[in-house]
């Protein structure tokens, strides 16, 4: 059995004693969790769509050990390569974000995917995280010096890649974008009058998305008038809810995966809270708000501002992700189709999870130093 003691200067040894281990153990606990719920929740989806009933279990276990390897591989690298990686599949995926408006699936009503054989790829899955790491490498170089106008080429990144996603249209993941790239800009030091104005053009643009999108207006109508119909899925998941209670039904004696179109999805929230009860799902919950609130604990140390700004923002895609998926299934806000980082199905939020949080590891490594990029 190998053993890493303090004086191990390899590669390996090294990532060992500096990467955060706590976070790591909710990761690996999460991910574990996620292979039983797609294990419980999927076969009845598959029976649906008249696929065999491991179709997509087969797929995710497929996916999970490939995931595994992508985190570690990533929270290997320094800050200096992680800003690297950032670049580079920030400009890879926006030109696959591209061709999905030329070339991509229409897909009720959106163009958002790819599709490579039996494998279907949604990118901008990948620029969300890619993209909070280049924001925060523009906002400390406007910090660093005045010579390079870092807020402006943010700005106009920003512009760029919600353009993308309103024209697919994905406006829920446009909010998401907003929300991470304004906290990064606020914790830069936003001036108030242009804390002001975001807020202004944020009820604006919220506005102006419930006038010119339908299915938004429709989702908005429906959450605040539940009596209105057209809410099956809500309905159904807190039936699950109110059916599994305290300690559930038992793993596999659910019945809402047998009714829910999203069940290993969106919606696999309600799957566990029907088989695993209320107490299991608070400490989902609790997982998530662990990784988030350690993470953030890490950057009080911090020196170097890059860092600070690029794992704050991967942390509040991640909680904010969670958050959204979990309101949704307990209709504390209207539908949107936001996958459970780590537990629900799915390759391209499997693969985009493990890009970001190799990124956040890395980032969150102790380092000795005055703050420099190594």
């Amino acid at each position: 059995m190998t053993t890493f003691t303090r004086l191990d200067r390899s590669v390996v040894g090294s990532w060992w004693w500096t990467v955060d281990r706590w976070t790591l153990v909710a990761v690996g606990v999460l991910v574990l969790m996620g292979g039983v719920m797609v294990l419980a929740a999927s076969p009845a989806i598959a029976a649906r769509l008249n696929l065999d009933s491991f179709h997509f279990v087969r797929r995710q276990f497929m996916y999970l050990p490939m995931a595994v390897i992508m985190i570690f591989a990533i929270s290997l690298l320094s800050p200096l390569w992680v800003r690297r990686l950032a670049v580079v599949s920030f400009g890879f995926f926006s030109l696959l974000t591209i061709a999905t408006l030329l070339v991509g699936p229409e897909v009720k009503g959106a163009h958002r995917w790819l599709q490579f054989g039996s494998f279907t790829l949604q990118p901008t899955e990948f620029l969300k995280p890619s993209f909070a790491v280049v924001a925060a490498w523009m906002f400390a170089e406007q910090r660093r010096s005045d010579e390079i106008p870092g807020n402006l080429i943010s700005i106009a990144l920003f512009a760029f890649v919600i353009t993308l996603l309103l024209l697919q249209p994905d406006v829920g993941m446009t909010l998401v974008v907003c929300a991470v790239w304004f906290a990064q800009f606020f914790l830069a030091g936003l001036p108030i009058i242009w804390v002001v104005m975001f807020v202004v053009v944020g009820i604006v643009s919220a506005a102006a998305a419930y006038s010119l999108f339908p299915h938004v207006a429709s989702r908005v109508d429906r959450f605040m008038d539940p009596s209105g119909g057209g809410n099956y899925q809500i309905e159904r998941a807190m039936e699950a809810f109110q059916t599994g209670g305290f300690f559930g039904v038992g793993p596999g004696d659910g019945s809402v995966k047998r009714q829910l179109p999203d069940a290993h999805t969106d919606f696999i929230f309600a799957v566990l809270g029907e088989e695993f009860g209320v107490v299991v799902c608070l400490i989902v919950v609790a997982l998530f708000a662990f990784i988030v609130l350690r993470g953030f604990s890490r950057l009080l140390e911090e020196k170097n501002f890059f860092v600070v700004l690029a794992a704050a923002g991967l942390l509040t895609q991640f909680g904010l992700q969670a958050v959204i998926n979990i309101g949704v299934n307990l209709r504390l806000m209207p539908t949107k189709g936001m996958t459970l980082p780590f537990i629900s199905y799915g390759g391209s939020s499997m693969f985009a999870l493990a890009l970001l949080m190799g990124m956040l590891l890395a980032l969150s490594r102790r380092r000795a130093g005055t703050g420099e990029l190594k």
